[in-house]
């Protein structure tokens, strides 16, 4: 038998010999396949801390789990609006999504108490709340539904005013003032009690509102105003920091229980990690970003927080809330932020 005759009839082994395994086995042993396809979205800019941290982290759960979990980042909302986006991690289509407490409290309301109106003064304040037992009582309750948190809570920053005409300087300023605010009640209730006309708007569509003037300003952390360009459409910067609201990585539990105890705390862990690098990426742009926008021709106005807080005591907005959310929850937060009204 010739050189050329050895090698076809090895050839036509190999063929027999392949025909005979299962396709399934084939199409399911390839080196690049993930052994867990996962989807984690966003509703924030790539460029927003949230993502870039994100990003690292599902990163790390790739290396550490040895390719095992491949986790896909859609950043910007590209799967839906915020409100969208929470029934798709409710009912399981997206694994994982990172929302602000404040949209959340549309269907866990308690977690909105973390964004009363000038309840926290300093980021001292709100990391002993969200690491302590006010965050724990959230958790709890978030953990009720067919969702629960991954990771401790990441940093959104303290929300300020922006304006594309008058400058906010005082709570009077406010009266009749058209402000967009998210789908939050907390926010809603709390531009009322300051006279404005606050009007709910899901986030993807702020840049248009304010473009074509359907609101006069809106209120997002300065992050949030740098990364979605808010800078184009709007002309000053009340440093109100009205309230502070942050981000839980929400999970589909019954997803979520599905994936091995082992891969379950490489992605805790993981996400734990960077959401401390996050809240430290906020503070540092809390300074930094001042003077970048201050380039890109926003004004910035100093208020005095006490003029607002009066206002608002002058109302029954804390007692409204207090009642809303409950005495044991309040107790809770004013622990921290001191009798509140």
């Amino acid at each position: 038998m010739n050189k050329l005759t050895t090698t076809g009839l090895h050839r036509r082994q190999l063929l027999k010999a392949s025909a005979a395994l299962p396709l399934i086995s084939i199409l399911t042993h390839r080196a690049d396949a993930a052994e867990f396809e996962l989807k984690y979205a966003t509703g924030q800019d790539p460029t927003h801390p949230v993502n870039l941290r994100a990003k690292e982290a599902l990163d790390r759960i790739r290396e550490a789990t040895s390719g095992r979990v491949n986790i896909k980042l859609f950043p910007a909302n590209q799967l839906g609006s915020d409100t969208d986006l929470l029934s798709q991690v409710r009912n399981g289509s997206v694994e994982f999504f990172n929302l602000s407490s404040l949209i959340l409290s549309t269907f866990v309301p308690v977690s909105g108490i973390t964004s009363v109106g000038f309840a926290f003064k300093n980021y001292d304040d709100v990391w002993k709340a969200m690491d302590g037992d006010l965050g724990n009582h959230i958790r709890a309750e978030i953990a009720k539904t067919p969702i629960f948190t991954v990771s401790k809570i990441w940093d959104n920053g303290f929300r300020h005013v922006t304006s594309s005409g008058k400058e906010i300087k005082s709570a009077a300023d406010l009266k009749g003032f058209k402000v967009r605010v998210p789908a939050a009640p907390p926010l809603t209730s709390l531009f009322k009690a300051l006279d404005a006309a606050p009007s709910p708007i899901n986030f993807n569509e702020v840049y248009t509102a304010l473009q074509t003037k359907v609101v006069e300003g809106q209120e997002n952390p300065l992050a949030i105003i740098a990364t979605a360009r808010l800078y184009e459409v709007q002309k000053s910067c009340s440093l109100t920091g009205h309230v502070w609201d942050g981000y839980w990585v929400l999970g589909n539990k019954r997803a979520f229980d599905k994936l091995p105890q082992d891969v379950q705390q490489v992605i805790k862990r993981e996400l734990d990690k960077s959401a401390t690098d996050q809240r430290a990426d906020v503070a540092k742009l809390s300074t930094s970003l001042i003077t970048d926008l201050k380039a890109k021709g926003i004004n910035f106005v100093d208020v005095q927080q006490d003029d607002f807080r009066k206002k608002l005591a002058s109302t029954g907005f804390y007692g409204e809330w207090k009642s809303k959310y409950g005495a044991a929850p309040w107790e809770l937060l004013e622990k921290v932020s001191g009798k509140l009204g």
